[in-house]
């Protein structure tokens, strides 16, 4: 599906991000693995049985010349340029509105939302310079971006920036041939979770008509799905993965 196609995919080194770029790889894909914690995205390479199809890179999505010089690094790695962009780099800071530190709220919007522009900006760019006619960004939003969560008021700011991001995008780069989607899960088994109190869990799984969390490569399969030409006639969208918890 992704046959020598390349990926540049953030928050490579764990749940969603990882899942991505698994699911990439079997679909023939050259993969980039990206993210801050080196030592993360190596163990996601390590996963993927040393693939010569496959690069890590240390980068600080916050930070405009760490992506410049990753993209460099991917071109020289693979000889090509990177026609699909997967933003999945992603924290959480929580707390209640009333109690949120101005710090808090900043380091999520500087990660989920600055990141997400920035990401988008450069490997766009790129490929217009490039003249990829078949580009594809995802970015991962939440359904928290859509319906807001309580005490994630900076969560659900960035996640609903995302979608604003992409849909300004998917208008600005149609005429260079690129698309942009963003995928919104719901309640996805992975490492931001897994500290969410089992209470709040079992709360939250009772408004799921699929009676059960969602799967980081439930995810990946959405994401390969928008970065493939399946999608060819798709831009500007955003597809819920979350078990029917949101029908909107």
């Amino acid at each position: 599906m992704l046959a020598n196609r390349l990926a540049f995919v953030t928050g490579g080194g764990s749940g969603i991000g990882r899942a991505i770029c698994q699911s990439f790889l079997k679909e023939g894909a050259k993969v980039a693995i990206v993210d801050i914690n080196k030592n993360a995205a190596e163990d996601t390479a390590n996963l993927l049985e040393g693939n010569d199809n496959i690069s890590v890179h240390e980068v600080d999505v916050s930070n405009a010349a760490s992506i410049a010089q990753a993209l460099v690094d991917v071109k020289s790695k693979f000889s090509q340029t990177p026609c699909i962009g997967i933003n999945s780099a992603g924290i959480t800071r929580d707390n209640w509105l009333l109690s949120m530190t101005e710090e808090a709220f900043d380091e999520v919007i500087a990660i989920n939302l600055k990141g997400t522009y920035l990401i988008n900006q450069a490997v766009s760019k790129l490929m217009v310079e490039d003249q990829i006619k078949n580009g594809s960004i995802v970015n991962i939003s939440s359904i928290i971006g859509k319906q807001g969560a309580m005490g994630q008021v900076n969560y659900a700011a960035a996640k609903a920036g995302v979608l604003g991001i992409t849909k300004t995008a998917a208008r600005e780069l149609s005429k260079f041939g690129i698309r942009c989607n963003a995928v919104a899960p719901g309640f996805i088994e992975t490492p931001m979770t897994a500290v969410v109190p089992e209470k709040v869990v079992n709360f939250v799984l009772k408004s799921v008509p699929l009676q059960r969390a969602g799967r980081p490569e439930e995810v990946a399969h959405a994401c390969l799905f928008l970065a493939s030409e399946n999608s060819s006639y798709i831009t500007g969208a955003c597809l819920d993965v979350n078990g029917g918890l949101s029908m909107d």
